[in-house]
């Protein structure tokens, strides 16, 4: 080994002592940032969490294990997951987590990324197997609900906080999205059909309802027809046919039931021929002219004191014969005697 000049031998122990503190710095000066953490080791051994900032440690006794506080997102596969009523879906979810105690998360478990999503995937397959395909569909915000406080309740001795459980998508066969199609379309016909049914029944005991007040009051009986012949005139159509006045069929019914001097009333005994054509015409004259209609026609009887001819009928009916042999006739008047 050749010999140093003596001069230089002060200034490579300077050099070796500043590099010797540069190391010492280095390992024992850490810094951390404001979403994290530190947990120390000493020999072995849980010193504590430190952090965020400038941290100091003993070079070669201390050793240390950085921890993101922030909230981290994990997507948790498709899984099979058969229901309660036996429908077979696959279902995958989103989980929300953050680490809230670095020191447990680091001593109680070895990955707790890993191991909080094994914990999500046995955890939806349980609960989702308890539920029915109905319940999934209706209330799925209350699945999410129970798979967050299931969760948070496993991974909490891990030092892990899950925030928030989100079933992202449910698939469901191709078979069974036909039948939940169709029975979809019946259950509209159906609220279609009761609405339509409740508006018949209001609608018919508003027209029961004017039944009774036109019933009740003459009156809005003819303001009703009134009404109608106003509607009918708006039309503007080419012919116009105008119904008989109320007043005219009233006294065509009540013409013929008029009390008669006795106090009776006789029945009305109009003939329904006698309500067209030209005694139609003479019972509206009457009625308007306010005379009575005249009497019914009866029919006339036979008087002749006269009976109706009867048909002829032979004295002497002949014989019956045999057929192919002609009848024989019995002599008229006795002229078969005188021959002999």
């Amino acid at each position: 080994m050749p010999n140093l000049p003596n001069d230089l031998t002060p200034w490579i122990i300077v050099a070796i002592i500043i590099l010797f503190v540069f190391w010492l710095l280095s390992s024992s000066l850490k810094i951390t940032q404001e979403y994290e953490r530190a947990v120390v080791f000493r020999l072995g051994r849980l010193a504590g969490v430190r952090g965020p900032g400038v941290i100091f440690l003993i070079p070669i006794l201390d050793r240390i294990q950085r921890l993101d506080l922030r909230t981290v997102t994990l997507d948790v596969p498709a899984q099979e997951v058969i229901t309660r009523d036996n429908v077979t879906i696959r279902v995958n979810a989103v989980l929300y987590f953050r680490v809230f105690d670095p020191a447990l998360a680091v001593v109680n478990v070895l990955n707790f990324m890993q191991a909080t999503l094994q914990i999500a995937q046995t955890t939806l397959r349980s609960v989702l197997g308890q539920s029915e395909l109905d319940e999934l569909l209706a209330h799925r915000e209350r699945i999410n609900q129970q798979l967050q406080f299931i969760i948070d309740q496993q991974t909490e001795p891990w030092g892990i906080k899950v925030s928030v459980v989100e079933v992202k998508d449910l698939e469901l066969p191709q078979s069974m999205q036909r039948a939940m199609a169709k029975q979809a379309e019946a259950e509209r016909e159906k609220r279609a059909k009761i609405i339509h049914a409740e508006g018949e029944f209001q609608a018919s005991q508003q027209l029961s309802a004017a039944a009774e007040i036109i019933g009740r009051e003459s009156a809005t009986l003819q303001l009703r027809y009134l009404q109608t012949l106003t509607e009918i005139a708006s039309e503007r159509n080419s012919t116009i046919i105008f119904p008989i006045p109320i007043e005219f069929l009233s006294l065509i019914m009540n013409g013929a039931g008029q009390p008669s001097s006795n106090g009776s009333t006789p029945r009305n005994t109009a003939n329904p021929a006698e309500l067209t054509g030209p005694a139609l015409a003479t019972r509206l004259t009457g009625a308007a002219a306010g005379v009575n209609p005249p009497p019914p026609i009866a029919p006339t009887a036979n008087t002749s004191e006269q009976p109706l001819a009867e048909p002829f009928r032979s004295p002497n009916p002949p014989p019956l014969t045999p057929p192919g042999i002609p009848p024989q006739y019995p002599p008229q008047g006795g002229s078969g005697n005188q021959g002999s």
